[in-house]
């Protein structure tokens, strides 16, 4: 039986590298004549450089600039062969272990990022959008930029495909998971509302509220947006790789309504789908009822704090969790004679 293992990162604990090979030992334990294809994918959010130098040949160059709330960070600068080059906002805009203060966190650090690379002779330059501190909806990089050379192609490959406001926006979608009150979600609401209506972008555009709205200023720099998980995905094979497969398997920290729209557990079920193969879900933690997950294409989630007993306890060992979690799953989709799976 062939398994292909694509997750995302799970946040604080594992990159998405370390996630796929926890979960390749887990179930190898239990299927060991079963062939496990690792893909560690990225959304757009954190990581999204990192797995693309695993697959893309290219020089990587740091650059210094600021972080959300000025402070001296380094970021990184991906370039491949042909002109383009990738960043990743989560480096310079992320909370990077500072207490969160929602309304201050700015973007203007990655307006830095940006110049770099255009100075390195970029012509193409994707952003990675997506595991920002910030809800300034892009303002603070735009008004640092100014303006991208006509002659330098801007690309925002958002995590997810949120409007910029609204309940599934920058500010009441995200906001409270960036350390705003509902008083402030309201403030940042209402500076993203007159934003949008300053400067007549379209804040209703698919990826606009990425990155607290970040996908909403780079667009006012003439960037098109794609979908980040898309992105990656097709770089590294994944349909491929999934034609080839019997099953997949996905997963990130947290399972909730955000996954579901455009990152990578819901790219991953979306291209299974297309295949005909199962999807699992393996999570940190899960709040997605069985019919939005069925809806989505994927057959099963299960969660490494359900197991553990608490989220607590999972975390203080995430890879061992999350091993033993894959080793319980493959007893009952593996075919292999080990498993002694039931599934067809």
């Amino acid at each position: 039986m062939r398994v292909v293992v694509a997750p995302d990162k799970f946040s604080g604990t594992l990159t998405a590298a370390e996630a796929a090979s926890a979960i390749r030992s887990g179930w190898l334990r239990a299927a060991p004549d079963d062939t496990v294809d690792l893909v560690p994918l990225a959304d757009g959010g954190a990581g999204f450089v990192d797995v693309l130098a695993a697959d893309l040949p290219g020089t990587m160059t740091t650059v210094a600039t600021t972080g959300p709330w000025g402070d001296p960070v380094v970021a990184e600068i991906l370039r491949v062969e042909g002109g383009t080059a990738y960043v990743e906002s989560a480096q310079c805009c992320g909370a990077a272990g500072h207490p969160l203060r929602p309304w201050e966190a700015s973007t203007a650090g990655l307006a830095t990022v940006i110049d770099a690379a255009v100075a390195a002779g970029a012509r193409r330059i994707v952003v990675g959008v997506g595991g920002t501190s910030t809800t300034d909806g892009g303002r603070g990089c735009v008004e640092a930029l100014g303006a991208v050379p006509p002659q330098v192609q801007l690309v925002a490959a958002t995590d997810v495909a949120s409007p910029l406001l609204g309940p599934a926006g920058a500010a009441r979608g995200f906001g409270p998971q960036k350390g705003a009150d509902d008083a402030m979600v309201e403030r940042m609401e209402e500076r993203l509302r007159i934003w949008a209506a300053d400067s007549a972008g379209d804040p209703e555009a698919p990826g606009a509220g990425a990155g607290g709205g970040l996908g909403f200023g780079l667009s006012l720099l003439g960037a098109a947006r794609v979908s980040g998980a898309g992105l990656v995905a097709d770089i590294v094979g994944l349909s491929d790789r999934i034609a080839e497969a019997d099953v997949v398997v996905t997963g990130e920290g947290s399972v909730d309504w955000s996954s579901l729209r455009g990152k990578v557990v819901a790219e991953v079920a979306r291209r299974a789908v297309e295949h005909g193969r199962p999807c699992i879900v393996l999570a940190g933690q899960a709040s997605v009822g069985s019919r939005e997950a069925a809806a989505a294409g994927i057959d099963e989630v299960h969660s490494v704090a359900g197991g553990a007993g608490s989220a607590a306890a999972s975390l203080a060992d995430p890879v061992g969790h999350l091993s033993r979690l894959a080793e319980r799953v493959a007893r009952q989709w593996s075919r292999g004679p080990a498993a002694g799976g039931v599934r067809p």
